[in-house]
Order: C-alpha cells, then structure tokens, then sequence
C-alpha cells in the first residue's frame, strides 16, 4: 500500500463560536456518533475490529512512543513508519477496505517484524496478534462484494457460493411482504439441523426479541426459516441511545429535542418508520447551530444496495460560506427549469418534475465528528424518496474537507504537460460548484410517478405521458411499497450519483450560477476557464474511475467511479473530437485532451442526452432499460484494461483525516486536535473512547 496523504479537519475556530448550551450538544451527538464506530468495523469485515483492538493494544503498550516501541521490538523506525501508515489507513477508512473503491489493503511490513512488535508492546497486543496476523497480512477476499473466493460482504454472514442471489431473492420477499425496512439489518444463515436452515433479519436495536417471519409449514417443503431477530449491535445502540440521551438535555429548539427522542425511540426499537419521523423533523429543523446526522445511512456497500452503514455526523455552520449556498437554494426553482426534463415553466414543469422545488436548508459546516469509511465532500438527506418528495431535504458541504480538495489536484499525470499548472489552479474552482450543483440539483430534482397505494396514482394511468426519450407513453412506474434502492438495487447508488453528477456539469456553463460564485470575465479565474476545468476534469475522473474496477471479479468497488467512467464512455461515444485519449503504454503515459471548442456545442448536449435517459429510468422505475444502458456504458473493455494498467501504476495515494475529539473538563467543553500525522490519527482514535463508560 501506498502511504497516505494526510489532512486535518480543523474545526477549532468555529467550535469557539459555539455557546455552552450548543457546545454541550455538540459534544455529547459527536460521541453518540463516535460511539458507532464498532458497527462500521463489523459491518466492513468480520476481522475488523478485531484489527482495530490490535492497533489501540500497541499504542496503549508503548503510551504512543513509537520509537520506543521500535528500540524494545529491535525494529528499524522505518518498518514502524510502515505499521503506522497502515493503522492510520485503517481508521481512516474504518476498516481494512478502502472507503473509496472497497479494495483490501495490507501493511508493507513484514509478519515477522510485526510480530515482534505486538511481544514487545504487552502481552495483550502479543495475543491480539495471533488472532488477527493472518487476516492483516492475507490478500483475500480482494475486495467487498456478493460473498464468493474473491469477494466478501458482512452484512450477510453465513450467506456464500453460487446461492446467495436466490437464497437473498427468497429473504427480500417476505421482507417486502412484511414491510421490514432493510437499512438497519444484515441477513445471516444458520443451518439448525441437516433439514432446516434458518436465515436470521439482524436488526440494529437496543431491544432484543425474536420472532418468526414465516413458519416453515408455511414454506414450499424445503425446509427454510426466516426470523427477525433484534439486539442486532446491542452494545454499540445501548451506547449511542445513553448519549443522545445527554445530547437532549441541550437541544436548541423543540424541533430538534423531538427528533432526538424520535432517534432514541428508533435505535431502543430498531423500528425504521420511527426513524423516519425523526428525519421528516430534521429536515424542517432549519439552520440549527449545530448540524447532525446519525442512524444507518448509505447503501454504498451493500451488494445488493439496500442495507446501509452507520454514519454519525456533527457539523458547525460556516455562516460566510451558507450564505452564498443559501442564495442559490432560494434561485434553484429557476435553475431546475434549464434541466433537459423540464418542458414548461416554474408554475409547471411537466411530469417528470415536481411542480414547485422546495429551496432546501443548505448549509457549508465544518464536520466535527464524522464517522464513517469514507467521508465526502458534501451529503444530501435523507435518501428515503418518499420523505424527499413530500417533505423535503438538506444539502450539506463540509467545508474543512472541502480544503484538502483545493489541495489535491487529483488525476494530475492525465493532464497534458502544458496545461498541469492551469489545472491545478483551476480544479478546485470547477470541483467545488460542480459538488455543490450535484447536491442541491442533482439529488433534489425529479418526481417519481408511482401507484402509493392500490389505485391511487400521481400521474392518469388512463392516458400516460410521453417519455421523451421514446417518444411513447410510459409503461412502468412504481407499484405500492416500491422504493427507489428496492427497484433498482445494485445500480441504485451508482445511478443516482451518476445522474446528480450530470445535472453538475450540465448546468456548470450557466452565466447565473457562475456569477454568483464571483466569477467574471476581469476575475483571476474566469468562467471560462471553470467549464474548461470542469470537462478537463470528466476526462481525468472518468479515467481515475478504472482505480476501482476489478479486472478478476468484473465488479466497481464504488458508485462514483463507476458513475465517472460511464460518463466519460457516453462522451467518447456520443461526440466526434470532443475527448481524446492517448495511450503510451510503452512510456506508461496516458493523458485526455479536450477540444475547448467543441464543449458547449457537443458536449453540453451530450451530457443533456445522458441526463435525460437516467432520469427518465429513474421517475418511471424503468430498471430493464437502465440495467441495459448502464451496464454497456460501463462495460470495461480491452482498451480500458490497457489504459488502467497505467492508472493503477500511478495512483494517487489515499487521502485520510486527522479528526478532533471534544471532552468535558468541570462545567466546560473542551476541543484537541491533532496534528496531520499516522501518530497524530492514532492517538486521536486512542483518545476517543469508543467503548468508554458513558458519563
């Protein structure tokens, strides 16, 4: 593995800005989000926390004195230097699998060296070793996927081998009947005798109870049991539920202590529907002073797309930065009318559109605790459709995040020698709008035409509207109980990335948005060169994308990549001259050139063409033509393979974070952070107390 590129997510100066009341707050969501952090690592592998214990056991024997440690073990520094990048990129990421791309990743250091510094260390980290050693060092499974030799998945422990799709197609059907919903559960099998075989719904609660789905006389003979099983994560919930507990006693507003208590009901119960009244009241908790999200959250890494990892979010509002979001959210009706889906006016937009776009609370924040294996520039919630369509959503950038961004021009050995200079100035103008664009627009556009209940349509049935791609009226749609993730499953996340992706660079030439931002034709970075950056940068991501594409498994490791990639394939096809990719393989030496000329008057409409197909699968749950679309697109050919031999030899390498921790100290809140080194981060998780009593 390479070693990592650290950054430090500084958060002090607004933290500061904080009274007692919302620093209280702050402190106690921010360990209740901590304190998820097992979930995450169970959820990743079944060795995961076992590693994580590894790492804490050698920092606690040696009090963080690693040369110390080096000098009793007779290790050189230098192969410590390797543990350390290893330790550090695995509580990064929160496991022993990218966050990004959900590859293995191993330690450059020998077993042997290892070894000796876990005796060395106490006898506790000695054992720790024994136990974990091989999975540490062992290069298989590859990576996260449906459960096989080359991949493997936690969320459902027990389920492997060819069966898995359909013993998973014979579970998600009673959970569809039974209404369970699937993002706080795992699915495990247990055989209980040579005739029964017994599949367990693992869900998240503090409550534990089981209870049978569906008996097995009720079953077609062949002697398969399912139960819904609670107390899923106990410990980890019990935790969480007593610091939300002393997060309520300082809520800001009435709004905020109900969702709260709506949060302690949901993870007490295990019951999704109670959660999802404690978003319904996030979201209309406008501009608080301290942001937070918590619960189980994407689906990135389920195989199947449906089952979601915990996510535990404090953020403090940046006000200079939610001032500029804010004023585009108040313009965004007039932007959603410039989308290629949008056939009337503000008053009334077609069907594919909703009829008045609800400005959503936007806000920039610097995060303050993120847990999570991986974590993003920017996030919109909540990902329930229903909840979206009805009562609205949020967009948040994290702006201390967004720094190691402007930092990092990503892709850079893609880029033609003569404009590298020009790219790295300009990246971060055009990444930043682009990311904005994609939350606010790309995930905030679009209206499902469903059945909600048996006869009860949001659209005539009777006479339908023309799809505007086939020009024929539409004949799917989404049935009573159909969810967006349920329909489309493995292509959910990936597809509406893609989708929110393109909205971003579709509208990154309009005049008004680049006008807002402070671009102008006298400024240092003009809007000319933002669109220019920005379809540079399609070239560079769609080619970057191959990182996490796995030639063994023919599997993407991540929905973003993938997304890039596709995007990149519909431009190469559907324009003439627009891109070109220039291979030396000889030389390793792979760049993409953009012909300036062409980008409003091919590659907008391209872009427009694409956008206007995936959204059109998506309003009318359309998954035959999408999975048939998408899948070509994203189809990596011979050419490709050749072209990401060279992208994985000159791969950048990963980006991790140095977090805060808050502690109380008497009657006050105090901040550490840390300073942007594998020590640094390792003391950070150290300190953090994941498993500490809670006072």
């Amino acid at each position: 593995m390479k070693a990592p590129q650290i950054s430090q997510l500084s958060v002090a100066s607004a933290f500061d800005g904080l009274d007692l009341q919302q620093k209280l707050y702050a402190h106690y969501m921010a360990k209740a989000a901590w304190a998820g952090s097992r979930i995450v690592l169970r959820q990743v592998s079944p060795e995961a926390n076992g590693i994580y214990d590894f790492i804490i056991a050698l920092y606690d024997g040696c009090d963080g004195d690693w040369e110390r440690l080096a000098t009793q073990a007779d290790v050189e520094f230098h192969d410590v230097q390797l543990l350390l990048d290893y330790a550090a990129t695995f509580l990064s990421n929160m496991g022993n699998y990218y966050g990004s791309g959900d590859q293995k990743f191993t330690p450059a250091i020998s077993a042997e060296k290892l070894a000796a510094l876990a005796e060395s260390a106490s006898p506790r980290a000695a054992v720790l070793w024994k136990q974990v050693g091989r999975a540490v060092l062992q290069e298989t499974p590859l990576g996260l996927g449906p459960p096989s030799d080359l991949t493997q998945s936690a969320y459902y422990p027990g389920l492997e081998g060819p069966s898995f799709q359909d013993d998973m197609a014979f579970v998600s059907k009673t959970i569809d009947e039974l209404a369970i919903l699937p993002e706080n559960t795992r699915v495990e099998r247990k055989r209980i005798s040579p005739e029964i075989e017994v599949f367990n719904i693992l869900q998240a609660s503090v409550a534990e109870k089981t209870s049978t789905c569906q008996a097995s006389s009720d079953l077609t003979s062949d002697g398969r049991i399912i139960r819904l099983v609670n107390g899923d994560h106990k410990e980890e919930m019990t935790r969480i539920s007593a610091y939300l507990s002393k997060a309520l006693q300082y809520a800001s507003n009435k709004s905020q202590d109900h969702m709260v208590q709506k949060l302690l009901e949901s993870f007490i119960t295990g019951n999704l529907e109670t959660y999802k009244d404690a978003q319904r009241l996030w979201v209309n908790d406008k501009a608080p002073p301290v942001e937070t999200v918590i619960g189980f959250v994407e689906p990135y890494r389920d195989p199947l797309g449906v089952r979601s990892e915990f996510e535990g979010i404090v953020g403090i509002p940046d006000a200079k930065e939610t001032k500029v979001l804010g004023e585009l959210s108040r313009m965004a009706d007039k932007f959603v009318c410039r989308l290629p889906w949008v056939t009337g006016d503000s008053d009334d937009k077609g069907p594919f559109e909703k009829e008045k776009f609800e400005a959503p609370d936007f806000s920039s924040v610097q995060s303050l605790a993120y847990c999570s294996s991986i974590i993003f520039p920017g996030i919109n919630l909540p990902n329930y459709n229903d909840i979206r369509q009805e009562t609205g959503y949020k967009g948040i950038i994290f702006s201390n995040r967004m720094v190691a961004e402007s930092r990092r021009p990503r892709g850079l050995h893609l880029v033609d020698e003569s404009e590298q200079e020009t790219f790295k100035k300009n990246r971060f103008h055009a990444y930043y709008i682009w990311v904005v664009l994609h939350e606010i627009l790309g995930h905030g556009t679009g209206k499902f035409l469903n059945e909600s209940t048996p006869g009860s349509f949001n659209f005539d049935p009777d006479n339908p509207p023309m799809n505007p791609v086939t020009g024929k009226p539409v004949s799917t749609w989404y049935g009573p109980g159909q969810t967006w993730t349920g329909v489309f499953g493995d292509l959910s996340t990936t597809v509406d990335e893609c989708r929110a992706e393109l909205v971003g660079a579709y509208l990154i030439d309009d005049q008004d948005i680049l006008t807002l931002f402070g671009y102008s034709q006298q400024g240092d970075v003009t809007p000319d060169d933002v669109v220019y950056n920005l379809y540079l940068q399609l070239g560079t991501d769609g080619l970057r994308g191959l990182e996490n594409y796995d030639p063994a498994t023919k599997k993407w490791g991540q929905a973003h990549s993938r997304a890039h990639y596709a995007m990149l394939r519909h431009l190469l096809r559907d324009t003439q001259g627009l891109y070109t990719v220039i291979c030396d393989q000889e030389a390793g030496k792979l760049t993409v050139k953009v012909d300036k000329s062409l980008m409003i008057q091919l590659g907008k409409p391209s872009l427009g063409r694409m956008l206007l197909r995936l959204h059109m699968y998506r309003c009318t749950a359309d998954i035959v033509g999408c999975r048939t679309f998408y899948e070509d697109l994203t189809t990596v050919d011979d050419e490709a393979l050749k072209w990401r031999e060279i992208v994985i030899a000159k791969k950048d390498s990963p980006l991790i974070f140095s977090h805060a921790n808050t502690y109380l100290d008497g009657d006050t809140v105090k901040l550490r952070e840390y300073e942007p080194t594998t020590i640094g981060i390792i003391q950070s998780w150290a300190e953090r107390g994941i498993d500490a009593v809670v006072a």
